[in-house]
């Protein structure tokens, strides 16, 4: 069976999202098509076993929450 998942992450600000997506890239190719509408990340995933994607999830959200702080603390520091 093949999962297909669809998971958006909303900023403040299409920059915010760029850099998401610049921060996410590397950990990413090859499993997750990624790209910017306005200030949305949207992340789309196709995987075969469902443990699979469940672990490619679970890598996706734990680096979105580290870029997330990045942003915020570059953001309190200006």
């Amino acid at each position: 069976m093949e999962i297909k998942s669809r998971i958006t992450f909303t900023y403040r600000t299409e920059k915010e999202a760029q850099i998401a997506l610049d921060s996410l890239k590397p950990d990413n190719m090859g499993f997750l098509e990624t790209h910017v509408e306005f200030q949305s990340l949207i992340c789309d995933l196709e995987s075969r076993p469902l443990k699979t994607a469940l672990a490619t999830i679970d890598d996706l959200l734990f680096c979105e929450m580290i870029s997330e702080r990045i942003i915020d603390f570059t953001n309190n520091e200006e």
